[in-house]
């Protein structure tokens, strides 16, 4: 497949460099990082949630889970996981589960980890499950711009 068609837009209307990285087809995220040889710390994964307002992307470190309570202390919101089902409406143009951070690109809603704040480089999945997006901390931060931040999720 490759990188999203919207993913690619974004990317270009934000002026931010990438570098794709191809690897072996894989079906989670940590999978990817070990098969694209790069550190699970620095790839930012995408959970999306949904509450009565909408659609939010939680993003953090592939080697971190979700703590919703500490979500709901940063947001003041309590969320529950989309469906896969919600998954293929919302990111068209992805395979399914290979959901790229990038929710400005989408017309949703994101949080992201302070985790994620001092990376030198930054990788996600960039709509299919055999390429990740390398960017560097400063255009990861530039394309987060906009987006809550604060500390919500742990080192698995």
């Amino acid at each position: 497949m490759a990188i999203a068609p919207s993913v690619k837009k974004y990317l270009a209307q934000q002026d931010v460099d990438y570098e794709v990285v191809t690897h072996p087809h894989t079906s989670a995220s940590m999978e990817s990082a070990e098969a694209a040889h790069v550190s699970g710390e620095g790839l930012a994964k995408a959970v999306v949630l949904k509450d009565d307002e909408g659609y939010l992307l939680a993003i953090m470190p592939a080697t971190y889970k979700l703590a919703p309570g500490e979500l709901h202390d940063v947001l003041g919101r309590r969320f529950k996981m989309a469906g896969e089902d919600e998954l293929g409406v919302l990111f068209e143009d992805c395979e399914v589960g290979a959901v790229p951070p990038l929710a400005n690109a989408y017309g949703l809603e994101a949080v992201w980890d302070d985790s994620l704040a001092g990376m030198k480089d930054v990788y996600f999945e960039g709509g299919d499950h055999a390429s990740l997006i390398r960017v560097s901390g400063e255009g990861f931060r530039k394309l987060m711009a906009g987006a809550e931040h604060g500390a919500f999720s742990h080192h698995v």
